[in-house]
């Protein structure tokens, strides 16, 4: 542990001095960075690492050399600093060893991340949000926060994402939450409509806060789901947080009314040219308010969109994730305490923000025992819930499991209309079939291209 300790402070020094060099003059210094890796890199795979780096930026036009260029230039240096440390460092030396060593302790396996939600309470009344049957008047009080951020530290989890309810109504909160817990990474789902130029600034002095705002598309869509002008309360949100140099992205559910509109290249180049370093996509699941298997992305849609994300990754300078239909790039589900868990504002610990069944309160039991609960057990003992990644979820991609999963854990439902598993999974059986079709074909091509 010592050693570890003495290896991440040495990475720390050379990293602090190698983002300094890199802000100064990123167009030219991105490859002097990666010959100097290629220089000291031991290994032969390793070094051809390096070089399939250097060759890619060494191109002007390449798309993801644009996007770090692009962030360094765009990142104040605060937030360049705590970012390039929590994540390489904290995260990404020091984490995975002390998750290790608490798998090891405690005989239960420890995720990376934790997505918790500290109040209920919005400012919106969006259509189909997913935590729309959540008591929305209950805050998790502050000390609770503070506990289960402290224990996740302690097991080595230090990427913390922050939902609802919309988690700025606890903003001051959320800033000394960050500042004490100064070595993770809070990343934070939000509407955007709380961030004005003030909040901005306080966010960049912090440092280690990133946001993804939340929209549906252009102004038509975006304002249709979340009320009239929020579209263009975005979009100054987006401009305070660029102009103080807050690292963030959007986050995107394409339904049937709005997945050509997320879907376009004007929509991407939008969200390139207001500062947007990343996009999460999420395919609308039929959970929580107004939950209707109508408002469903066809799997047509699904197809295409999982098509035109394979090809903005090829073109667009700017990352973007779609949680369903990236799958394969994480071997199927992440949730149920393997990659991530979530904490709902009442404090049961769900699998996952859009599976709302539990078998423990945080409030009662601290994390470990969480992490140990039977509904957990039961979701890695399935996992995979498909040979086919195209169809990781248990909820819309293999219901059923989701049913066996609710029945062998006793779990008991979150939301306050106490929706039964077969109630929620029983009408998915058919969009279910009809994608894993689709998607049986996509990973059929995919290993016949690979042999």
């Amino acid at each position: 542990m010592a050693f570890e300790y003495a290896k991440a402070m040495l990475g720390e020094a050379v990293l602090k001095q190698g983002l300094k060099y890199l802000v100064n003059n990123p167009e030219e210094n991105l490859t002097k960075i990666l010959k100097w890796g290629e220089t000291i890199a031991r290994e032969e795979a390793h070094k051809q690492y390096v070089r399939s780096w250097m060759q890619m930026f060494e191109d002007e036009n390449n798309n993801w050399r644009k996007l770090i260029v692009r962030v360094l230039k765009q990142a104040h240096p605060n937030v360049i600093n705590k970012l390039g440390i929590n994540f390489f460092i904290n995260a990404g030396v020091l984490a995975p060893a002390a998750r290790e060593r608490s798998e090891k302790k405690y005989s239960v396996h420890v995720p990376w991340a934790i997505l918790i939600d500290p109040t209920g309470r919005c400012n919106l009344r969006c259509k189909g949000c997913w935590a729309a049957e959540y008591d929305r008047t209950l805050d998790m009080d502050y000390s609770t926060l503070d506990r289960v951020i402290t224990e996740a530290e302690e097991l080595g989890i230090r990427f913390i994402v922050v939902s609802g309810g919309e988690p700025l109504v606890r903003m001051q909160d959320l800033l000394e939450l960050a500042r004490k817990h100064d070595e993770s990474v809070f990343h934070v789902f939000t509407n955007g409509t709380l961030i004005d130029s003030e909040a901005a600034r306080r966010f960049a002095q912090t440092g280690n806060i990133t946001f993804a705002i939340s929209l549906e598309g252009f102004e038509q869509q975006t304002d249709a789901r979340r009320g009239k002008g929020v579209f263009q309360r975005i979009m100054r949100a987006m401009d305070n947080l660029r102009e103080a140099g807050v690292v963030f992205g959007f986050s995107a559910t394409y339904a049937r009314d709005n997945t050509e509109a997320i879907g376009s290249d004007q929509f991407i180049d939008l969200m390139v040219d207001k500062g947007c370093a990343f996009g999460w996509l999420f395919t609308y699941v039929p959970v929580g308010g107004e939950a209707d298997v109508r408002y469903m992305a066809t799997p047509e849609q699904r197809k295409w969109m999982y098509e035109q994300v394979q090809r903005w990754r090829r073109e667009k300078p700017i990352f973007v994730a779609d949680f369903w239909n990236d799958g394969a790039a994480v071997g199927g589900c992440i949730a149920g305490g393997r990659n991530y868990f979530h904490i709902n504002a009442m404090g049961d610990v769900e699998p996952c923000a859009f599976i709302h069944y539990a078998n423990v309160n945080i409030k009662n039991t601290g994390l470990v025992n969480a992490l140990k609960c039977p509904l957990f057990k039961a979701y890695q003992a399935r996992q995979p819930f498909n040979t086919n990644h195209m169809r990781p979820c248990p909820l819309i991609d293999n219901p059923k499991a989701l049913e066996e999963i609710v029945a062998e854990s006793g779990a008991y439902p979150t939301q306050k209309n106490g929706i039964t598993a077969s109630q929620l999974c029983q009408p998915l059986y058919g969009y279910a079939e009809a994608w894993g079709k689709i998607a049986d074909k996509i990973w059929q091509g995919q290993a016949t291209a690979a042999q």
